[in-house]
Formats: structure tokens, C-alpha cells, sequence
């Protein structure tokens, strides 16, 4: 008890824990998708889905079949995908889900110029799938193959978290909201007059939160939990982030903490899909391993996970990576947990991945070359470019 005492009253300050939660941690699509293709065809009244990626291979195709299913046998289904990362959807899909009842609409489609507007990089990033209102699904998985459009001898490593509980009541309304939100910029019909109310068991123990990330009233809510997790930490930190280029307070945050002597490992990506945005992560890294934090590059197969564990009982898993597209443009959702047994089966499944992983070495990172160097430093002066034309000038 002493330790939720010294956590709860600083690090969830404007962030509210819900007791009461039943959570279980999926791994990359072998677990995530027949639990989400489950839960659809058991679906009575609603089906709710946001994803970033919509993509047309052979687990999606599943999912999407699941979808028209449930629309055909009366439940109402609303999918809602972004402009950018389900641009290349074939829009038959899109039809044959209209053709059996479903409503389609896409966030922010895109138009002639779009890469040349940083405005554009504003996009629905959220993961998040809510079934009669009584079962979620949050984290960082898109509707994609594990093996596309890299295939590597294992799966993609990505988590999600299936909700049941309380924090339902935070979720729902979630969706509900930004649904109406699209619709109405787009001159579409809203939510329908009714919609089903939240409801869960009342067997859950798990505390947990549901935070998002916007550009109203969230502006900062995921970056600030994760500020107050890491300056609270005393034993460990791992954070395993696909895209890593955190700003100048978090990075103070992992030092110091490796001062004071909390173990730090960050895992990232070793092959990567955006070498050139990996190359401008690699700037950090030099001072990061000399403060002795622990860098770890995945090599097993794509790195896409977004989550954390601190001290054993703190965990994160969600859509947000840790640099400035999420943090200051996308729109995220992620769910922060207080769990023991949450907290250790999120960090032995990152354990594993870190025996799969290549450790850099702080002395062979002091000698990099002078060209390595001068390149890294080029691509992170663009990226930093590119977050200043689009409004974000300080973030690193």
C-alpha cells in the first residue's frame, strides 16, 4: 500500500485510475487478432473500430469479413480510418462494408499536396476497437499482417490490451465523441439518436486509466504521464518504442533516473521501415548510453510496440510513440495500468525481446564516425524542421 500512496497522489494528478478492470495482454496478431475476430461475431448491438492502418492482406481480410458479418446480421458497425495510413484500402472493401450496412469514414482524407502541408502529419494514430460497449480492445496494433509488408522469421512485436470493466465508461464515450466529430466536419450523419450505454463484470481487480491525445483539452496528457512515471521510478525503467526521438525533458528524465541508479533499457527498433527517421533517433543515443542508459535494438523482426514498465507495478501499452508525431500531433490513446501481475507479464515478454536484440556499446557509440555522425545530425536537423513548420518548434 505504501507504494500506490507515494505514486498515486503526484503521477495521476488530472489522471483518474478506475479499480475494477479485467485486462489481458496480447502479443502481435497470433493473440490480437482472433480475440478481436471473436469478439466481433459475438457482437449484439455495436461495433466501434479506429485504426490507423487498414490494409488489404490476409489477416485484415478476416477481420474486415468479420465485420461485414456482424453488420449483416443487424449490429451496428462504424469504422473509422485515417486518410494517410489506409490510403491505399481498395475502396471495394470500403464498398461491400457500406453494401451490408456498415458507416465508413476516413479522418482527414487526403489531398493533392498533402506531403507538402506538415499540417497533414495531424492524423488518427488511436488503435482502439469498442464491442457492445462491453468489451475494448487499445494498443498499438493495426489492422495488418504480421509479415507485411516485411516478412522476418518471427512476427511483428506489438501489443494490445482487451478491456473488460469499468473503464468502459471512459472509452465508449471516446469513440462516440470523435465519430460524431468526423462526421459533422464532413457534413455526415452523427451518432444515431441512441447508443448503448457501457457495462461490464463485476469480478475485475486492476487499476487502470485511459489517457488520449489530442490537440484540444489532452494536448500533453500521454507525455505528462510518462514524465511523472519516469521521475518517480526508483528500481527500473524499459520503455520499448518504435520510434524514439523523445524531447530534451524526457531524456533528462532517463538520465537522471540512470543516475540515481534505476536500471534503464530502451529497446528500439533494429530493422527498421523509416531508416531515415531512425537516423535522426541515433543522435540521441550517445548521450543516452553515456548517462548509462541501456539501448537495445530489436532484430528478431519489426519493432512496433509502444509500451513501458516502472518498478514492476506501471505499465503502459498503447498507440503512442515516444517522439514528437505522437506526442504533439496525432491523435493516441493509451492505457496506463497499476498491476503487479500486469506490470511482470508486460516486462518477461519484454525481456525476451531484449535477449533478440543487439546492446550498443557506450565506448564503440563515443568512436562512431565523423560521417555516421554528420548524416544522423542532418536527418534530425530536418526532422526538427518539419516539427517547426507544423506548429513545435521547442520540442527538442
Amino acid at each position: 500500500m505504501a507504494t500506490r500512496r507515494r505514486w498515486h497522489p503526484f503521477f495521476f494528478r488530472g489522471v483518474e485510475l478506475v479499480s475494477g478492470n479485467h485486462l489481458r495482454l496480447l502479443q502481435s496478431g497470433t493473440e490480437y487478432f482472433p480475440a478481436l475476430i471473436t469478439a466481433i461475431d459475438a457482437a449484439q448491438r455495436e461495433v466501434r473500430l479506429e485504426t490507423y492502418i487498414f490494409n488489404a492482406d490476409k489477416s485484415a481480410e478476416l477481420v474486415h469479413a468479420a465485420l461485414i458479418h456482424a453488420a449483416r446480421r443487424g449490429v451496428r458497425v462504424q469504422l473509422l480510418i485515417d486518410g494517410v495510413g489506409s490510403r491505399t484500402l481498395p475502396a471495394a472493401w470500403l464498398d461491400a462494408l457500406k453494401a451490408a450496412g456498415a458507416s465508413v469514414l476516413i479522418y482527414r482524407p487526403i489531398v493533392s499536396g498533402w506531403l507538402s502541408n506538415p499540417h497533414n502529419l495531424r492524423r488518427l494514430h488511436r488503435k482502439l476497437v469498442v464491442i457492445d460497449a462491453r468489451i475494448a480492445f487499445i494498443g498499438g496494433m493495426n489492422l495488418m499482417d504480421d509479415f507485411e509488408p516485411v516478412r522476418f522469421a518471427q512476427p511483428r512485436l506489438d501489443f494490445s490490451v482487451e478491456v473488460q470493466g469499468p473503464l468502459l465508461a471512459r472509452i465508449h464515450p471516446s469513440l462516440r465523441h470523435l465519430w460524431r466529430l468526423v462526421a459533422l466536419t464532413q457534413l455526415r450523419t452523427g451518432e444515431p439518436l441512441r447508443w448503448v450505454e457501457p457495462s461490464w463484470p463485476t469480478d475485475g481487480h486492476v487499476r487502470a486509466a485511459f489517457v488520449v491525445r489530442d490537440n484540444f483539452a489532452h494536448r500533453r496528457e500521454i507525455e505528462r504521464v510518462y514524465l511523472a512515471a519516469l521521475a518517480l521510478a526508483r528500481k527500473e525503467i524499459i520503455v520499448a518504442s518504435a520510434y524514439f526521438l523523445p524531447g530534451h525533458r524526457f531524456r533528462n528524465l532517463l538520465k537522471k533516473a540512470a543516475v540515481r541508479g534505476v536500471r534503464v533499457q530502451l529497446l528500439v527498433q533494429g530493422p527498421s521501415d523509416h531508416p531515415f527517421y531512425q537516423t535522426a533517433a541515433r543522435v540521441l543515443y550517445r548521450d543516452l548510453l553515456a548517462a548509462g542508459v541501456e539501448i537495445h535494438e530489436y532484430q528478431a523482426s519489426e519493432l512496433h510496440a509502444k509500451v513501458a514498465v516502472i518498478d514492476g507495478h506501471w505499465a503502459t501499452v498503447g498507440s503512442s510513440n515516444i517522439d514528437p508525431f505522437s506526442l504533439l500531433m496525432a491523435r493516441e490513446a493509451n492505457i496506463v495500468v497499476e498491476d503487479t501481475n500486469f506490470a511482470c507479464d508486460l516486462e518477461q515478454r519484454l525481456q525476451q525481446a531484449i535477449t533478440q536484440s543487439i546492446p550498443l556499446d557506450p565506448v564503440d557509440w563515443q568512436r562512431r564516425p565523423w560521417p555516421q555522425r554528420v548524416v544522423s545530425w542532418l536527418a534530425y536537423g530536418l526532422v526538427r524542421l518539419i516539427v517547426g513548420l507544423a506548429g513545435f518548434g521547442r520540442w527538442v
